[in-house]
């Protein structure tokens, strides 16, 4: 779905299934004790990450029901990147653009398959931040939250349904940010550079013991790729607060708004000209723990957000025909808003010393609006009913078993159930064997079912773009897997290897070869492959990782396959240098792939990133300077194939309380 693009006087959506892969990278990190009562002391004392997105149960990475990448603070700094998409880059079998024509840079997980990625979950904190307005699209989530307020992102490589539901279906992206009591104080840096990039971000944390808090306002801005409609902008203010009046409860309440502003369009393009337009969006979320005691805790969430976009542009009738007059105008609008509210539940605890479970159910309703995609002033309204389980069953000392599933109904596409069975073997200390298999399912989105994009002037129908006839059945994946994850700490080296088969039946897909376009269920695919990463601490102060994505898709269309590399490399080398100063250069290879516009093919794309930074430290302060070049060598096409990622260059400032 592109939004206001003509052809013929047509507004025409089409498929920009992504174009770049990178490998990735896997780091550890360790989450707070006190976050989950139910983690053994065991768990803590051990070296191996807690992963606490993947069954809803805090768990070691080795015994998560899936493969997780993990990017901690400190790789996203050493990363470079300036937003959260351009990090996920890192993820093997990610495919990344930096274009703001669909609203915001996105990613997908093994093709695209649109324009909008909606078969990932994105979730901040618990909250799901999917855009309901732009098909269920991840790309303005992944633009809500400052880096430096980002403590990880657990990257779960597969589908998740079971424990998130119907947007989890490939995958998730969990982030979860820095708590206030370490941030306290102030702290801010601000970037400039080659491609007018200009970045600011300033953040204060203050309280006490029993309550503290932050502030985050940042923006992040450049002048985009070569040949699209740039200068793109993007606003953020984030507050969080911490409340623990006593021992056993925690309240956490976040409020924030984000506003995009940026252009599309292609030039000289009178059904598509440059324009401008804006996304806004804001949020509130309020969340309550209680430890029940050592083996028991119960959570509850509420969440509210919304968004508005606004996207219009005139056009001269004349261009459609000479019938009409130079002031006959018409004005191509695909303004409209959107909100959710979320409300969940959810009781943990550790039924015996081999046994843990979780229980919850889930409430969230979305609202629609927009008469220039759906013809009318109604809104649309959806509602989602979740209940959702997972146990965790050590059935012996090396054997541990997850069962879980989500049953789920959608006020309008009815009840759908996802299932997951998965068991990890350690066959001995630091090695891993896990194999599983689940079911996810996705029930069309409120645009796949009623968009109806129709331009009428003074009472005549000019053109029909869209028309949903619905009808639509949900789409279905079926996963299968083996993993391994190897950890060798005499050598300094982890190792982690999938080799996957997921079966798409009923996939939603835009057909726009008919008049007005339609979505329909088209015929299934599979895409199986292997995706490893391998990490390696050659010497003291070094740390080299290299990630390797091998991906088919197996399909009788070929807009199926677009955006999907058969092989992808990632090459990362970090090394802390004499005079507190440390390198880092990420090497990216993608094969032979096809680009977003199906009319095209584009050659194998390479990029190589650097940064050299050095820390400060005056008195009881501390900071940093940096030096950013993205892309060495050659420009490469991105969403487009006259939309180009050049060389940048840029310098990053950061002061600490």
């Amino acid at each position: 779905m592109q939004f206001l693009s003509y052809r013929s006087f047509r507004v025409v959506p089409r498929f920009f299934p992504a174009a770049l892969a990178t490998g990735a990278l896997l780091t550890c990190t360790q989450v707070r004790a006190q976050t989950e009562s139910v983690v053994s002391e065991k768990d803590f004392l051990s070296d191996m990450p807690i992963v606490l997105s993947v069954s809803r149960l805090p768990q070691r990475l080795d015994e998560t029901p899936g493969a997780v990448t993990i990017l901690d603070h400190d790789m996203i700094r050493h990363s470079g990147a300036r937003d959260v998409a351009d990090l996920l880059r890192l993820v093997p079998g990610f495919q990344v653009s930096d274009s703001f024509e669909s609203v915001a840079p996105l990613v997908s997980y093994h093709g695209a398959f649109d324009s909008y990625s909606n078969r990932l979950e994105v979730r901040i904190d618990g909250r799901s931040v999917y855009s309901p307005y732009f098909i269920g699209s991840i790309g303005p989530g992944l633009e809500s939250v400052a880096l430096e307020d980002i403590d990880h992102i657990e990257v779960l490589r597969g589908s998740n349904s079971a424990a998130f539901g119907a947007h989890a279906i490939l995958g998730v992206i969990n982030i979860v940010t820095r708590d206030t009591a370490d941030t306290l104080g102030p702290q801010g840096a601000v970037t400039v550079g080659e491609n007018g990039v200009r970045d600011t971000q300033a953040r204060i944390g203050w309280g006490s013991l029993g309550q503290t808090l932050r502030l985050t306002a940042d923006t992040r801005a450049d002048d985009g790729l070569k040949g699209a409609d740039g200068q793109n902008r993007v606003s953020r203010v984030n507050f969080r607060s911490d409340l623990r009046p006593n021992g056993v409860d925690e309240v956490q309440v976040r409020l924030g708004a984000m506003s995009i502003d940026s252009g599309k369009g292609l030039l000289g393009n009178v059904n598509n000209p440059w324009r401008d337009f804006s996304f806004d969006s804001s949020y509130a979320q309020v969340d309550w723990r209680r430890t029940l005691g050592q083996d028991a805790d119960l959570a509850l969430s509420l969440s509210h957000s919304q968004e508005t976009y606004r996207d219009s542009f005139p056009f001269l009738l004349q261009n459609l025909s000479s019938y009409f007059s130079p002031n006959d105008i018409y004005t191509v609008s695909a303004d409209g808003k959107a909100s959710s509210d979320a409300m969940s539940l959810q009781y943990t605890w550790r039924a015996s010393p081999t046994v843990r479970t979780v229980l919850g159910g889930e409430f969230r309703s979305e609202r629609v609006q927009s008469p220039g995609l759906y013809n009318t002033d109604a809104t649309f309204v959806t509602d989602f009913t979740r209940l959702f389980g997972n146990v965790e069953w050590r059935a012996t000392p090396t054997l541990l078993i997850n069962a879980g599933a989500m049953a789920e109904r959608d006020s309008v596409s009815g009840d759908t159930l996802s299932p997951r069975l998965m068991a990890n073997w350690h066959m001995t200390d630091g090695q891993t064997l896990r194999v599983g298999v689940s079911k996810a399912v996705r029930p069309p989105s409120t645009y796949e079912n009623f968009a109806n994009i129709q331009f009428i002037y003074q009472g005549n129908r000019l053109g029909w773009a869209t028309y949903a006839t619905g009808n639509l059945q949900p789409e279905k994946v079926l996963s299968r897997e083996i993993g391994y994850l190897g950890e060798f700490p005499h050598a300094g080296i982890s190792l982690d290897a999938r080799a996957f088969h997921e079966q798409v039946d009923q996939p939603i897909l835009h057909v726009n070869s008919v008049s007005p376009s339609d979505y329909v269920n088209d015929a299934g695919f599979a895409i199986h492959g292997i995706e490893c990463q391998l990490k390696w601490q050659p010497w003291q102060g070094g740390q080299l990782i290299l990630n390797q994505a091998y991906t088919r898709i197996d399909a009788p269309h070929l807009v199926t396959t677009l955006a999907s590399p058969r092989q992808a490399t990632t090459v990362a080398y970090m090394q802390q240098l004499p005079g507190q100063m440390d390198l880092t250069l990420i090497h990216g290879a993608v094969g032979g792939a096809n680009s977003y516009v199906s009319e095209e093919n584009t050659v194998p794309m390479t990029r190589t990133d650097l940064r050299l930074a050095k820390a400060l430290h005056w008195g009881t302060h501390r900071g940093e300077i940096a030096l950013v070049v993205q892309n060495l060598g050659s420009p490469y096409a991105d969403y487009r194939s006259i939309f180009l990622f050049q060389r940048q260059a840029f310098v990053t400032l950061r002061l600490d309380d």
